[in-house]
């Protein structure tokens, strides 16, 4: 893959859900992939149906909830030869409950994946994307980004975090050739809602009806990656809450998120 001449793009979380489909997209796109994630049976699974497409793919696994994770792929992908030219970080962790009764060590595994791991793995692969003078970065927030979150309080501040460090660098990086696009998708149908307890949530039932598909929200976030937008909301449902949150006061929105979060 070092020597191929298609572009190569980095996938985190590409185990399933939306990294899986996005990959996807990339492949289809004319992209060798990296993929990487905790689990290696699905990814080896993918990287066998993305070689049937004509992709390269390489799985590396990765535990980003701990501190050297990220540098540890990132030695393993230099140590390949492999250059990046797409980084799509979608790794992402959450847990329900109230702030002050979550196991801490939760806590410190969800800031280093949502957060830590995001920002070494994009501020060691992009000085190279802007020294060619072209590359992609995708950065997978969500519509909670825009708004308070209790009863997910960190989940919700670290999409935060991701939203304005991806525009903040988007504006930055202006005529260097490079992109950077963050991606805000809503409830979607993943393994996520199982694993952070959020599939018995009035917010995750209630909105039932508008869960997407994590292959449409690929499908769109793809889009709006090669177009270099630097912020996609997925569907009309998820730009109302991404414009409630920002505009509402804050009395309203706490209440209501706190509403949302609770369980059935």
């Amino acid at each position: 893959m070092s020597s191929s001449p298609r572009p190569l793009a980095l996938v985190t979380g590409a185990s399933s859900g939306i990294g899986a489909d996005l990959a996807r997209e990339l492949a289809r796109d004319g992209h060798d992939l990296v993929l990487t994630a905790r689990r290696v049976a699905p990814m080896e699974k993918l990287a066998a149906e993305l070689a049937g497409r004509g992709a390269g793919a390489v799985v590396i696994a990765a535990d980003f909830s701990q501190p050297q994770g990220a540098a540890a792929l990132l030695r393993e992908v230099e140590g390949r030869g492999l250059r990046v030219d797409v980084l799509v970080n979608n790794a992402g962790i959450g847990v329900v409950g109230r702030f002050d009764r979550t196991d801490p060590q939760r806590i410190n595994e969800i800031l280093q994946v949502n957060i830590v791991a995001l920002t070494e793995l994009t501020r060691a692969l992009l000085p190279g994307m802007v020294a060619r003078r072209r590359g992609k970065v995708m950065l997978v927030a969500s519509t909670a980004a825009f708004q308070p979150g209790p009863l997910m309080a960190v989940y919700f501040a670290t999409k935060a975090y991701v939203l304005s460090f991806g525009e903040a660098i988007a504006y930055e990086l202006r005529g260097t050739g490079v992109t950077v696009t963050v991606l805000c998708p809503g409830p979607t149908a993943t393994n996520f809602a199982h694993v952070a307890g959020t599939s018995e949530l009035t917010f995750f039932t209630s909105a039932a009806r508008q869960v997407m598909s994590a292959r449409e929200v690929a499908r769109l976030g793809y889009r709006g990656l090669k177009a270099g937008r630097r912020v996609v909301i997925t569907g009309a449902f998820n730009n109302i809450l991404a414009a409630a949150g920002r505009f509402a006061p804050h009395a309203i929105t706490l209440a209501t998120a706190n509403a949302l979060m609770s369980r059935r």
